[in-house]
């Protein structure tokens, strides 16, 4: 028997999960998402890729601007679910929504927690340079990304980018959350206290942050690099132009810091160094270095600041 639910999701990592769900048969009562976004240049909006699934599935959607308010709170119980499902929502849920479903509300995190509770988990892993990383599901509390785990699946990070490393845990967190609702339906589920130890936070990525700091080690800016690619993208000068850096690799070489090394755009860190794979020059295409070397010179000597 299908557990009758209401789905709370934004982007585009949200959208396998709902998929999924819709697949296993689960009866979506309603979809909740932001409020859809100016296009730009007087274009009106557009919905979310969440709220633009469930149109595709004619299913209800609501995009209030807070859950804060008894109104949105009486309808939300109105509902009658079993369950609510929370994928990158992006809106506090109050401790009358959490209270609302008769089996709790249950969140999909892309971490192993407690490591990287809060809103870049996936962006700080790279960053940090962890080996590994993967999606849970957690029964919400009132605390941030503090509930009991469900189910978990862990992945090797490698030499993944963002964005990469977001769309594998997208399709692995679709699966299991699904999983997860079948073992709530069946009364199976089993929840784990998250242990007290290994408590970090992956607060939003600021814009300041994305500007490479050459003085730092080849391994610290090739995590940097693959953790805001594609997005933020992390950016460097040069020439006065601002080149976003969308990929590299490891390279033997040294000089001063931000220096270029040869004509292959290896360039010097405060240890070691990295040859950048993938670039983006403003208003243009992100490209391969070799095809950006052939209409942009970066000669041996040249300085990224």
């Amino acid at each position: 028997m299908a557990l009758r639910l209401a789905f709370l999701g934004t982007p585009d990592f949200a959208v396998p999960t709902l998929a999924e769900l819709i697949g296993q048969g689960h009866d979506i009562a309603c979809v909740y998402s932001q409020p859809p976004r100016p296009r730009g240049r007087g274009l009106g909006t557009e919905p979310s890729p969440v709220h633009a699934l469930a149109l595709m599935h004619k299913l209800h959607v609501r995009t209030p601007v807070t859950l804060r308010d008894a109104v949105q709170q009486e309808l939300f119980a109105a509902l009658e679910l079993d369950a609510a499902v929370v994928v990158a929502y992006g809106l506090i849920l109050p401790k009358p929504i959490l209270a609302a479903p008769k089996l709790g509300c249950f969140n999909l995190h892309g971490s192993l927690l407690p490591r990287w509770r809060g809103a870049a988990p996936i962006q700080r892993s790279i960053m940090a340079g962890d080996a590994e990383s993967g999606v849970m599901s957690m029964r919400m509390e009132a605390g941030l990304d503090t509930g009991p785990v469900l189910m978990a699946e862990r992945i090797p990070i490698g030499r993944k980018t963002y964005g990469e490393l977001h769309d594998e845990l997208a399709r692995l967190g679709a699966d299991l959350m699904a999983r997860t609702m079948g073992a709530l339906e069946r009364g199976t589920a089993v929840e784990t206290p998250q242990p007290e130890d290994g408590v970090t936070y992956a607060k939003k990525i600021e814009k300041e942050e994305a500007r490479i700091d050459w003085s730092k080690s080849a391994h610290e800016i090739d995590c940097h690099i693959r953790g805001l690619s594609p997005f933020p993208g992390a950016w460097s000068e040069l020439k006065g132009e601002r080149i976003k850096m969308l990929n590299c690799e490891l390279a033997p070489g040294s000089g001063a810091p931000g220096s270029v090394l040869d004509d292959a755009l290896t360039i010097a860190c405060g240890e070691g160094a990295i040859r950048l794979t993938r670039l983006q020059r403003p208003s243009k295409a992100a490209m391969n270095a070799t095809d950006l070397l052939r209409g942009f010179a970066v000669p041996r000597g040249a300085q990224f600041v």
